[in-house]
């Protein structure tokens, strides 16, 4: 009895440190993700703010403040673009792992609950006989 018990009590946990180890896996795989989605968005508004710097400092005289002056409107929006963007990106990832989690818990749940039904079933096939 005491060695079944056992038996029971390790293969729940081997099943448990499985799920675990494969819900962190999930978890590390979205939370790369998202860091790329955003480093890459800081690498875009970086250059092109640095682009805006470069003509900021090349303008000599009220036509070329004029031109600036658009073009930062221009770049302000641009970025607002981005930001959006990456911003739904990083949603549709964290949507994403939040559904394969879920869909790791109910795995979990039917293994548990098949792993309770199944001893169940043996005694009361074995009480029938």
């Amino acid at each position: 009895m005491t060695q079944q018990l056992n038996n029971q009590l390790f293969a729940y946990t081997k099943q448990f440190t499985d799920s675990a180890f494969k819900a962190q896996s999930l978890a590390l795989k979205g939370l790369e993700t998202v860091a790329e989605l955003q480093l890459k968005a800081l690498e875009e508004q970086a250059k092109a703010s640095a682009e805006f710097v470069a003509e900021a400092l090349e303008a000599r005289d009220i036509n070329g403040l004029r031109s600036l002056w658009e073009k930062g409107a221009s770049l302000s929006r641009d970025n607002a673009e981005r930001t959006v963007a990456v911003s739904q990106e990083v949603l549709a990832v964290t949507q994403k792992t939040a559904e394969s989690l879920n869909a790791l818990v109910q795995e979990q749940r039917q293994a548990a609950n098949d792993a309770v039904a199944a001893p169940v079933a043996a005694a009361k096939k074995a009480a029938a006989k």
